[in-house]
């Protein structure tokens, strides 16, 4: 499996580390907005090839399949862009920022016959994933989730700290998590959903504080609270409160309602839930199957991000 990356930032070099672990996979290719950064990631990582136009890499017969981690903005375009080309892709999340985007993508997938994974990677967290099996056990079902994401980004820097040339954005790319996993693991749709949001940042231009609300058709629970301006643990925690025990997950750790650990070593073959993610992608090539987190399996949670956009819009002019 000969994978080239798109986007050589501090998430793309997350999954070239996890890419390095799975048996027959090569990296052939980097492209970055910087020839000197996909040079410098390509060299480190064995990559024969790398550039900054995304059109170069799609035109080698040496590339299967692509990992898109490139700005939000590019995402649904270049996705098809992949397709097109005969590419297998995964994408990181969010896979649009627009209903109608998200869909285009979808289409494109089920025309090409092509995988398409979207980077969901709470799905494969190992924590995530040992209370999956609880529910699908039948040993524990989901009354309410209660979901930080906290990060202090006053200034536009990546997860390396470094400066970064594109805005991120609360709603479509940390809400998304949430969301997709709260249907997921819920096993029901979203059919109620409230947002609210604080003052836009004077030089980002994108709310630093939101708070949403949503309920299953099952009548499941969800608040998920989301800041740019917490100065303090950087990330998401997920609380699971269920009928028969209370869970939190930190990543790909998990912990009981008491804040005692839980061994979840065993769950998959590593406990990264990035390579997790990639190592799926390359199996659902090769098998010919569809991927967990695929763009049919996701594509939910973007109608339910789309109606809170369009909800925020029509509180305050939000766009």
């Amino acid at each position: 499996m000969r994978i080239g990356l798109a986007g050589a930032g501090a998430f793309g070099e997350k999954h070239l580390d996890g890419l390095k672990n799975i048996d027959g996979v090569e990296i052939t290719s980097v492209i970055s907005r910087r020839a000197d950064q996909a040079a410098a990631v390509a060299a480190k990582y064995g990559a024969g090839h790398s550039g900054t136009e995304l059109d170069e890499m799609l035109a080698r017969d040496d590339v299967d399949a692509v990992i898109l981690c490139t700005p939000t903005q590019m995402h649904a375009a270049q996705a098809i862009a992949c397709m097109e080309a005969g590419k297998h892709v995964q994408v990181e999340i969010p896979v649009a920022d627009s209903w109608a985007d998200a869909q285009a993508v979808l289409k494109k997938s089920q025309e090409t016959g092509l995988t398409c994974m979207v980077g969901h990677t709470r799905r494969f967290n190992p924590s995530h994933q040992w209370v999956r099996q609880k529910i699908d056990a039948g040993d524990f079902n989901i009354l309410a989730m209660d979901v930080e994401t906290f990060f202090f980004r006053r200034t536009n820097m990546n997860a390396k700290g470094e400066p970064r040339s594109w805005t991120d954005h609360l709603l479509w790319h940390h809400a998304a998590h949430t969301i997709d996993l709260f249907q997921y693991m819920a096993g029901s749709k979203v059919v109620t959903a409230n947002v609210v949001q604080g003052p836009k940042h004077p030089a980002l231009g994108i709310a630093m504080d939101m708070s949403i609300q949503m309920k299953t058709e099952a009548g499941q629970i969800c608040t998920l609270a989301l800041s740019f301006n917490n100065d303090g643990p950087l990330g998401t925690f997920f609380r699971y409160i269920g009928d028969t025990g209370t869970y939190i997950a930190r990543y790909d750790d998990l912990f009981n309602g008491k804040e005692e650990p839980i061994d979840v070593s065993k769950v998959a073959v590593s406990m990264n839930g990035i390579e997790l993610q990639d190592r799926e992608f390359v199996a659902a090539i090769r098998a010919g199957r569809e991927p967990n987190s695929s763009i049919g399996k996701v594509l939910d949670c973007y109608r339910v991000i789309g109606e809170l956009a369009a909800s925020l819009e029509a509180q305050d002019g939000w766009s």
